[in-house]
C-alpha cells in the first residue's frame, strides 16, 4: 500500500475487541477510541531483546515496510542480523456469517537470517490488562492458563464480571476474557510490563510461529431487555473450541481471505484506479469491526453498528444508510440485520411517531431510541424515512426477492406516505449533515424523499400493486421536475436549499437514480453538478456545502459516482486518498475532515466508510 495509513489495523473484530497503532513500535497500541490498548511484542535475538510492537524499554527493531490488504497488515523489520515479518490477520469475511462473527485474530511471525549466520530467535507476545478493563487500574485483572490441544494458551479478565452493565461511546469493555495462544509448547504466565499487569506467551521459533488472540464477551448485546450471544455461539461452540478451530484452519482460511482481497483490489482498480482500491482496502476491516452480529430469541440475525465517536448510538439509521453499499455488494443478510431492530422498535407502543426512528439504543444496550430523548425537535423524519425505504428497496433489487419488503410493508407504506406529504419541499428539520445548522427547504432531503418514493414504487410493483406503484413513481417524477425547476443555480448546478441561490451541496442522495436507472433527473444534472464540484474542490476534497470547508468521505465518493469520465472519479478519490495520506491526526479513518488542511473535525472508526464501495455497484 502506497498510502501512509492514518492508523494501522492490527486486531480488528468488533467495537470492543479492536487494536490499532499509529507507529508500529514507537508508540503504544491503541483502541480505536485512542485509549491505550497495549500489546507488547518482543523478539530475543541471540539473547538480546528487541521490540516489534508497542513501546517499552527494549531497543526498537528497524521497520522496513508496512503493507496491508483487505484482511491483513504485514510489517517487515530488521535487527541483529535477521529480517522479521509480522502478519496480523482478522479474517472477518463479510460473505460468511460465522467468520464475520468469530472473535479470533492471528499474528504470524517468521524470520530469516540476513547476515549469513545462524540465530536463536525467541518471540514473546504480552497482552495487557487494558484489553479487559475500561482503563488500566479501573478494577483488577487476573489470569490463568488454558488447556487447548496443540497450543499453549493463557487468558486474562477482570475480577469483577459485570456483563453488559453499561453503555457509552468513549468506553471499552471490562467484562469477558481475552485469550492469547501460540502453536506448540511455550512458556506462559503473567507479569508486570510498563506498569501494566500482562499475560504472555513466549517460545523459541524455528523460522515461524502462529499466535492467536481471541475475546469471549460472554453475552454481546441487550436487545429489548434480553441478553443475546454472538452469532458464532449459535451451535453452543465455546471460545476454546473456536480458538482450536481457528488454529487448525489458518492456512485454508487465509487462502479464502486472500482470494477475496485479490478480487476486491482488482475490481476496485478497474473501476476507480489504484488509489480507490487502497481506500477500500483500508476501510474494510474498520467497517466490519464497528458492528456486532448477534441472534435474537426467534433466530433472527441482528447486525448492530456502533456510532463510533459520535454518541455511541446503536443501529443508527443514518449510519447504516451510508455503510450499505459494502453489504449490498457482498451480503444483504447483514444489511437486513441492521434494519430489523428499527422495524421492531417502530412497531412498539413506545415509538409514537409516524416516521422512522434515528436509532434503537446506545451500544451495547439496544432497548429503544436514545438520541434526543425521543423529543420531536431532535428527530429526522424525512431523513430516516427515506433511508429506510431506499435501503429496503436496494436489498430487494440485489436479492431479486421482495419478501423482506413484504414482511415490513405496513411501516414502509406509512413512511412512504410521509415522504409524499413532506418530501417535496421539506420543512425546518434535522438531517444527517446538520453540522453547520439545520435548515428548511433542504435540497438534499428533497432528493432523498424522491428516491425513497421511487424505491417504494418499485416495491409496490413487485408485490402486485402495479397501479399504486405507477402512481407513486409519477409523483416522484413530478417532485424531481419541481426540484430541477426550483433548485437550479445560474451555472446549472443545484442549491443547498431552495431559497439560497448560488449555494451548493454534495447531492449524494441522487446517486440512486444512476444506480437504479430510474431516469428521474436529466443527464445535465450530473454533468453540471460534477463541474461545480470540480470548481469548489480544495486540496483534500470538496466541501460538504457552501457553509464550511469540511466534508464527509462517504458523500464525497457518492457524488464522484455521478461523473461519467473515469478521470473525474479518480480526481475526487485522489483528493480523499491525499487527505488520509497526509492527515496528522493518526486515528482509524475519520469521515469528517477539513478539505483545505486534511485535519479531522470529528468522528473516527465509523461504519459509514462502507459507503466508499458504492462505485462497485455501478455497471
Amino acid at each position: 500500500m502506497e498510502m501512509r495509513m492514518p492508523s494501522v489495523p492490527l486486531f480488528t473484530v468488533d467495537p470492543y475487541f479492536s487494536v490499532w497503532t499509529s507507529d508500529i513500535n514507537k508508540k503504544p497500541t491503541l483502541h480505536w477510541t485512542g485509549a491505550e490498548n497495549n500489546i507488547f511484542g518482543t523478539v530475543f535475538i541471540d539473547g538480546n531483546a528487541y521490540r516489534f510492537l508497542s513501546d517499552d524499554d527494549n531497543e526498537a527493531m528497524d521497520v522496513i515496510s508496512v503493507d496491508a490488504d483487505t484482511f491483513s497488515t504485514t510489517v517487515v523489520y530488521e535487527a541483529a542480523g535477521i529480517r522479521l515479518t509480522a502478519k496480523f490477520t482478522s479474517p472477518m469475511l463479510v460473505t460468511d456469517l460465522y467468520y464475520a462473527s468469530r472473535p479470533v485474530s492471528y499474528l504470524k511471525l517468521s524470520y530469516e537470517s540476513i547476515d549469513g549466520n545462524c540465530h536463536k530467535v525467541v518471540a514473546k507476545l504480552s497482552v495487557s490488562e487494558e484489553l479487559v478493563l475500561n482503563k488500566a487500574g479501573e478494577g483488577r485483572a487476573w489470569s490463568e492458563n488454558v488447556d487447548i490441544d496443540g497450543l499453549s494458551c493463557v487468558k486474562i479478565g477482570s475480577g469483577e464480571q459485570k456483563v453488559l452493565w453499561r453503555s457509552g461511546d468513549d468506553v471499552r469493555i471490562d467484562w469477558g476474557y481475552c485469550y492469547l495462544a501460540v502453536d506448540g509448547k511455550a512458556k506462559t504466565g503473567n507479569e508486570v510490563t510498563e506498569g501494566l499487569y500482562c499475560v504472555y506467551c513466549e517460545k523459541e521459533i524455528a523460522n515461524e510461529a502462529l499466535f492467536l488472540l481471541a475475546y469471549d464477551d460472554i453475552d454481546s448485546m441487550v436487545y429489548f431487555g434480553e441478553k443475546l450471544k454472538a452469532y458464532w455461539k449459535n451451535d453452543g461452540k465455546t471460545i476454546v473450541e473456536a480458538i482450536k478451530e481457528a488454529y487448525d484452519e489458518y492456512d485454508s482460511l487465509l487462502s479464502k481471505c486472500n482470494a477475496f482481497s485479490d478480487k476486491l483490489i482488482a475490481d476496485a482498480t478497474a473501476k476507480g484506479g489504484e488509489k480507490y482500491a487502497e481506500l477500500l482496502t483500508l476501510a474494510y476491516r474498520q467497517v466490519m469491526a464497528a458492528h456486532k452480529l448477534v441472534v435474537d430469541k426467534d433466530g433472527n440475525n441482528l447486525y448492530i453498528s456502533k456510532e463510533c465517536f459520535s454518541n455511541g448510538c446503536a443501529a443508527t439509521v443514518d449510519v447504516t444508510y451510508p455503510s450499505a453499499p459494502m453489504y449490498l455488494l457482498y451480503n444483504t443478510e447483514l444489511l437486513k440485520g441492521m434494519l430489523r431492530p428499527i422495524f421492531r422498535y417502530s412497531n412498539t407502543e413506545e415509538w409514537k411517531f409516524d416516521f422512522a426512528p434515528h436509532d434503537v439504543g446506545q451500544y451495547p444496550l439496544v432497548n429503544g431510541q436514545v438520541y434526543g430523548n425521543n423529543e420531536l425537535k431532535w428527530q429526522m423524519p424525512v431523513e430516516e424515512c427515506g433511508n429506510m425505504i431506499i435501503l429496503v428497496s436496494a436489498i430487494c433489487k440485489a436479492d431479486g426477492d421482495y419478501s423482506f419488503a413484504e414482511a415490513n410493508f405496513a411501516l414502509l407504506e406509512k413512511w412512504s406516505k410521509y415522504l409524499v406529504k413532506y418530501g417535496k419541499d421539506p420543512e425546518h428539520q434535522l438531517c444527517t449533515d446538520d453540522f453547520a445548522g439545520h435548515l428548511a427547504h433542504n435540497c438534499n432531503l428533497s432528493l432523498k424523499a424522491i428516491m425513497g418514493m421511487a424505491g417504494f414504487a418499485d416495491i409496490l410493483e413487485h408485490l402486485g400493486k402495479k397501479d399504486e406503484g405507477e402512481k407513486l413513481f409519477a409523483t416522484a417524477k413530478e417532485y424531481a421536475d419541481a426540484f430541477i425547476a426550483n433548485a437550479e443555480n445560474p451555472d446549472g448546478s443545484y442549491r443547498l436549499a431552495y431559497d439560497r441561490e448560488g449555494t451548493f451541496s454534495l447531492k449524494y442522495n441522487s446517486v440512486w437514480d444512476k444506480i437504479w436507472k430510474t431516469g428521474l433527473f436529466p443527464e445535465t444534472f450530473c454533468k453540471n453538478e460534477i463541474e461545480r464540484y470540480k470548481k469548489e474542490a480544495l486540496p483534500y476534497g470538496v466541501p460538504l456545502d457552501s457553509r464550511e470547508k469540511y466534508t464527509k468521505s462517504d458523500w464525497l465518493l457518492w457524488v464522484a459516482c455521478l461523473a461519467e469520465k473515469k478521470e473525474d472519479f479518480e480526481f475526487f478519490t485522489g483528493l480523499l486518498w491525499n487527505a488520509y495520506n497526509t492527515m496528522r491526526t493518526r486515528v482509524p479513518m475519520t469521515d469528517w475532515y477539513y478539505t483545505d488542511t486534511s485535519e479531522m473535525v470529528g468522528f473516527r472508526h465509523r461504519t459509514v466508510q462502507g459507503g466508499l464501495f458504492i462505485k462497485l455497484m455501478l455497471d
